[in-house]
């Protein structure tokens, strides 16, 4: 009598709580719907994100992504935890909740965080956020797995296998739109490629073909060999920029966030570039406000950009021209 009397009662909550399901599972069919379309990787992150907060009803939510080199997931996007907004974050993928699901390629409800010995305890002090309760899902494509999403905290009552398979498929979906994004981001990269060596390699067949001339005045040819050297320079550059810019689209290159003395980094940038800027004969003129707050970034990327920026400034300028450079607020 008494398993009727449950079974009767389940049976009831299951008919009560079908509306509710259905609008879940409507939303999730949305939520996959637009992923599809989402060309921008961050936008497609963060929407993931906040989908998977809003399905399984949690507090919080959070994708990461697996990075070899440093065998750490890294926390890539998050839904109401501000603490990972200033700094990269990572977990190791050895030794953490979302590790053990990602190694393992399996969802996991971890009802009670804090007494689960595979939980990282610095997470709680990185992301300033009281962690109790996680599901997670690896973010799994039919060869591979990149990552995890977790829900953290369920709003009311405990998370259970209806918010195990809502995270699942949207996980399913979530791992073939990232890496679909990726892949466009490399077909970017190379198409980009191919285009600016096109120039250098114009240049290089163009001299390589007059040096073969028997009757070419002596000057050309050391004008030409000049060229060549100059090209195969320039090619080198290019390589390494490129090569460069496919390791920050691959998100394998971390960007860093802390305070940058922005002044005091174009100063010394400027020592850098002095020497070749009064070969050229060209006056630089320097209006810094040394007020301006520093800035959170990454500084070596920073100096990096600047280099390029003045490096670019004097090459294309004319013999005797000026360089200004102003800092303000």
């Amino acid at each position: 009598m008494s398993a009727s009397i449950l079974e009767s009662h389940s049976d009831t909550s299951a008919i009560r709580n079908y509306p509710l399901l259905l609008h879940r599972y409507a939303r999730l069919l949305e939520v996959t719907a637009d992923l599809a379309s989402m060309l921008d990787l961050e936008a497609l992150l963060q929407h993931i994100v906040d989908a998977a907060r809003e399905l399984t009803e949690s507090q919080a939510s959070a994708l990461l992504l697996f990075d070899a080199n440093s065998n750490n997931l890294y926390f890539e996007a998050s839904s109401n935890l501000p603490g990972l907004d200033e700094t990269p974050t990572s977990v190791p993928a050895d030794s953490s909740i979302a590790g053990w699901i990602f190694q393992r390629g399996e969802p996991l409800i971890v009802h009670d965080a804090l007494s689960d010995e595979r939980f990282f305890r610095e997470a709680n002090l990185l992301t300033r956020f009281e962690t109790r309760s996680i599901l997670g899902a690896p973010l799994t494509t039919k060869d591979k797995t990149v990552g995890v999403i977790e829900a953290i905290n369920k709003l009311e009552g405990s998370f259970d296998e209806e918010d195990m398979r809502l995270l699942q498929t949207l996980a399913a979906q979530a791992a073939v739109a990232i890496e679909n994004r990726r892949l466009f981001q490399q077909s970017d990269v190379v198409a980009e490629m191919v285009h600016e060596l096109r120039t250098p390699l114009g240049a290089l067949t163009a001299a390589s073909h007059l040096l073969q001339r028997a009757d070419l005045p002596i000057e050309q040819r050391h004008k030409l060999a000049q060229t060549v050297v100059d090209e195969v320079r320039r090619l080198n550059e290019m390589a390494t920029d490129f090569l460069e810019l496919a390791r920050l689209e691959s998100g394998r290159i971390r960007l860093l966030r802390e305070p940058v003395d922005l002044a005091g980094l174009v100063h010394e940038t400027l020592e850098v570039i002095r020497p070749q800027a009064e070969a050229d004969g060209l006056t630089i003129e320097v209006d810094v406000d040394r007020s301006v707050p520093p800035a959170q970034g990454d500084r070596n990327r920073r100096k990096q950009l600047l280099l390029n920026l003045l490096t670019n400034a004097i090459k294309y300028n004319r013999r005797g021209g000026r360089i200004a450079i102003r800092l303000a607020r």
